[in-house]
């Protein structure tokens, strides 16, 4: 049986969860969901979800990993009492992470490679979409639909992400995961802050401020108050990554020697500033210089290098904004990539370079689907009508296996058939640190099911 491997700091801890959590949801979906619902008023409601029912269960997940000292393939075998079946879910868990990582490793690679081409100079000669008459879509926009629209691009890119991440996590707990993560998450916060002190004191920056910050009533023409509150709870309760293991894994890494309620707080509250943070980049740059903010999920690709273009130093820029979101999103891949290997090493007892050189190759094969999805086999849509490869899999995910997880979490550490509250208390509360409160049972048993409950129905009922 091989020993257990550990992280060796706090720090290291801290950064390689708040990699799982802080990826392409916090800086390409957060701010444009921002602004569809309402600004102000979602990012009130996202806090207070994000607060009270998120962090919850993010420690939940933390205390079955430490308390099993396993990955998701065998945390809830050594927890669950005998006769129950708990570890069932295991399996689901597992295929989401690899679900998740068959789309995600694709959007991965459009990030690099759009650091790619603001590196070697294809948008030095930038077209604002417009100029050269209405029809012309503009350099940033061919850019694109020329990424998405050629199977070697979608190809390459995606296998530079895979071979990236699992280079990392071969390298070891320590000496890879731990050291890397650390690194692009110091990076990605640096850039970050130095990218919203740029955008901020824009000339007419004020008015993305306001749009972003405060409530404008617009949003209710269009949507529900009900509308607006549910892709704030859904947002805030995905955005921590919490119902696929992903995070139990590195609770498995970490001693007793802190609370866990005081570290997952850190955790969400990195991960918010990472989300509002985005915000502040992207509104205040696109008012300063009229250009709309509204573009959905086009915003990063199709409108943001518009704005950089029309800034000072707009390469620079550029580059600075599509190395952040590519550290952001290799940092996910890594942490993942990491959750799966551990779940191999738990159940098959291999040694951790034989398991990345089986599940390189596998991961290969499994994201083509989602890079061909755009061209070679975009005639084939899985959920009918426009569906692509990357709407069946983030369906899967985001629809099913995240929130069913997350109330498995739940329900495993607040019933006497599962773990237990007293025995998650136990180990949540073990060490110093922000104690996690025992009046609250109640609310986790009862309130807190039928809020995932809804997410789940309500998202079933808009996708269809």
């Amino acid at each position: 049986m091989q020993q257990r491997e550990t992280l060796g700091t706090r720090i290291g801890f801290l950064f390689v969860s708040a990699s799982c959590a802080i990826g392409l949801g916090n800086v390409w979906r957060f701010p444009f969901i921002a602004g569809e619902y309402g600004g102000g008023i979602f990012v009130l409601i996202f806090l207070i979800c994000l607060a009270v029912i998120s962090l919850p269960i993010l420690s939940m997940e933390f205390a079955v990993g430490r308390a099993s000292q396993k990955s998701i393939a065998l945390s809830f075998h050594v927890l669950e009492p005998a006769g129950t079946k708990w570890h069932i879910f295991s399996y689901f868990g597992i295929a989401g992470n690899y679900m998740l990582m068959m789309f995600y490793c694709v959007v991965t690679g459009w990030m690099m490679n759009f650091l790619y081409k603001y590196l070697t100079g294809a948008f030095s000669n930038f077209r604002v979409p417009g100029t050269n008459g209405d029809d012309d879509p503009g350099t940033a926009i061919e850019a694109f639909i020329g990424m998405i629209s050629s199977p070697a691009q979608q190809v390459v890119w995606m296998a530079v992400a895979v071979i990236f991440g699992f280079t990392v996590v071969g390298l070891g707990l320590k000496r890879g995961v731990e050291r890397v993560t650390k690194f692009m998450m110091s990076c990605l916060f640096l850039l970050l802050i130095v990218m919203i002190f740029r955008s901020v004191t824009l000339p007419g920056a004020s008015e993305g401020l306001k749009f972003f910050l405060l409530p404008h009533t617009e949003a209710f023409l269009t949507h529900s108050i009900w509308e607006i509150m549910h892709a704030a709870m859904g947002h805030a309760f995905f955005t921590v990554s919490v119902g696929m293991g992903s995070m139990a894994i590195f609770g498995s890494y970490i001693g007793r020697e802190r609370r866990l309620l005081g570290e997952s707080s850190l955790i969400a509250g990195l991960d918010c500033f990472a989300s509002i943070g985005a915000g502040l980049v992207i509104f205040p740059a696109c008012f300063a210089f009229g250009i709309k903010a509204n573009a959905g999920a086009g915003l990063v690709f199709m409108t943001l290098p518009n704005v950089f273009d029309a800034m000072p130093g707009g390469t620079f820029w550029g580059i600075m904004f599509f190395l952040f979101m590519s550290f952001a999103a290799l940092s996910t891949v890594v942490a993942v990539f990491e959750n799966l290997v551990a779940y191999w090493i738990d159940k098959v007892n291999a040694t951790r370079q034989k398991i990345v050189l089986v599940n390189l190759p596998v991961m290969l094969v499994a994201c083509l689907p989602t890079a061909l999805g755009f061209n070679v086999w975009g005639h084939i849509h899985p959920l009918g009508g426009d569906s692509e490869f990357i709407d069946l899999f983030d369906f899967a995910v985001s629809n099913n296996i995240l929130p069913i997880g997350a109330a498995i979490y739940l329900l495993f550490c607040v019933t006497n058939k599962g773990w237990g509250f007293q025995n998650f208390l136990a180990e949540a509360n073990a060490g110093e640190g922000l104690a996690f409160p025992n009046r609250f049972l109640p609310y986790f048993r009862y309130f807190v099911p039928v809020i995932i409950l809804v997410i789940l129905i309500v998202g079933y009922i808009q996708f269809f």
